[in-house]
């Protein structure tokens, strides 16, 4: 069993920056591929970035590539999504997942666990 908590979310200004964590539970944490997704209101939940249990792999949606950084510490049991130069479209609710496998997946469907979300409004 993994729980997850997310913190880190905010208001923040078009263009501006903001870091998410998501701290998980137990000692297996280096075992699971994490990722990030988003929904909006009245949208589908959107694939944002994943990361392999060892952290040498990552991918990016379309939407987020180039602006967005996933990380992790396996030693903090923590992933990271490092948020830059970000819209008023990246507005959502932002969770993270884990995924009992190495390679991350861009699939809502592949994981196994889910944090309760955190709220990204991005507004001037």
């Amino acid at each position: 069993q993994v729980q997850l908590v997310e913190s880190g979310g905010g208001l923040v200004q078009p263009g501006g920056s903001l870091r998410l964590s998501c701290a998980a539970s137990g000692r297996t944490f280096s075992s699971y591929a994490m990722g990030w997704f988003r929904q909006a209101p009245g949208k589908e939940r959107e694939f944002v970035a994943t990361i392999s249990w060892s952290g040498g792999s990552t991918y990016y949606g379309d939407s987020v590539k180039g602006r967005f950084t996933i990380s992790r510490d396996n030693a903090k049991n923590t992933v990271y999504l490092q948020m830059n130069s970000l819209k008023p479209e990246d507005t959502a609710v932002y969770y993270c997942a884990a995924a009992r496998r190495y390679s991350g997946s861009y699939y809502h469907g592949e994981y196994d666990y889910w944090g309760q979300g955190t709220q990204v409004t991005v507004s001037s």
